[in-house]
């Protein structure tokens, strides 16, 4: 294992300050600190609020990470961290620290995609990732599909969101209840006593005419506002509003679509292999159904446990690690922060 590259990964694009440490595809360390906290009597994360969280959660976040690892910075071969996509300010405390330490421990860095980072946490859990695969990325702030061909040399965009993403649509929905921030978790435990037959909400871009043009895009803002109403409507006619029903048929709606596509997406390009990933891939309903569909035409699904799926430093340092490996130039020095990285951009080229 001392052949493979130690590389540790910084990961600041939105409320989730993480340092990762990883040794090939062994995790040594993954610290976080959350400012979730912070956000939540605003409902949502608060862009000034996350960058000053990360400020002062960053050294101390370090440290914990080199002292779990047993290594200190001089024994890093590489440095990476996530340089898009996410909050402008939040990517830029990271980005900066990155620099400072490589330039500090004169050590290589790479800016990495965020997306393709949470694919390549997987391999922590499950080994070096078959390829080609489907990958389904869905969080706050994306639901994505991509067909990976070679993790390092860039992914290949399926569909992404027309509008709100799922993790967004969790959190809306839970705010409309009173369940409270985040959502996903929230409404994934509320819905454990409710009927996900209940009640039919909508399955966004799923019509006839949206295969043709949107066969793999996801649409949820029209299903939150059909909660919306629905909630609306039962206050109006003075009945009480079934929270445990509500939160399970929201939620079999969304995973309903999210899965199908996957599925169909997989299937379509002959995949075997579907990997989930983000902070939506935490929930429970999500995982089932897509484990019982996936069963049907023989595909593989690939998720990693809770912790991983979330925003976290490992996943940085992971994807990191793939790139050192694979003798990808690192970046220069003066790499960006760029909140509108594109999917097909896996590093910050030097």
């Amino acid at each position: 294992m001392r052949d493979e590259p130690l590389v540790l990964g910084i990961e600041t694009s939105c409320d989730e300050t993480g340092v990762g440490i990883v040794r090939g595809h062994t995790l040594l360390a993954d610290a976080l600190a959350s400012s979730v906290d912070q956000h939540a009597r605003f409902g949502g994360v608060v862009p000034e609020v996350a960058s000053r969280a990360h400020l002062e959660a960053l050294v101390p976040t370090m440290q914990r990470a080199l002292d779990e690892a047993g290594v200190t910075l001089a024994d890093v071969d590489a440095i990476a961290v996530t340089s898009g996509p996410g909050l402008a300010g939040a990517l830029l405390v990271g980005v900066a620290a990155a620099k400072g330490y490589a330039l500090a421990a004169e050590k290589p860095i790479y800016g990495v995609n965020h997306l393709a980072a949470h694919v390549a946490v997987d391999t922590l859990e499950h080994g070096p990732l078959p390829e080609p695969a489907v990958a389904m990325l869905v969080s706050g702030g994306h639901s994505s599909l991509l067909l990976v061909d070679d993790l390092t040399a860039g992914v290949t965009p399926l569909g992404a969101t027309i509008d709100d993403a799922a993790g967004e649509a969790f959190d809306k929905v839970a705010r409309l209840l009173g369940l409270g921030f985040p959502g996903g978790p929230i409404i994934d435990r509320s819905a454990r006593d409710g009927d996900a037959a209940s009640i039919h909400f909508p399955r966004g871009l799923t019509a006839p005419k949206d295969m043709v043009a949107h066969r793999f895009d996801f649409s949820f803002s029209g299903l939150k506002t059909a909660v919306a109403r629905w909630v609306e409507a039962r206050e109006r006619a003075g009945e009480p509003v079934p929270v445990a029903d509500v939160s399970a048929s929201f939620q079999e709606a969304v995973c309903d679509v999210l899965t199908a596509k996957a599925i169909d997406a997989c299937r379509s390009d002959g995949v075997r292999t579907l990997v989930i990933g983000g902070g939506v891939a935490a929930n429970s309903r999500l995982r089932v159904l897509a484990e019982e569909r996936a069963a049907r035409h023989g595909i593989a699904v690939r998720v990693p446990r809770p912790g991983l799926c979330t925003d976290n430093g490992a996943m940085v340092a992971a994807l990191g690690s793939h790139l050192v490996k694979a003798g990808i130039a690192p970046s220069r020095l003066d790499l960006p922060a760029d909140s509108a990285m594109g999917l097909t951009e896996v590093s910050v080229p030097g």
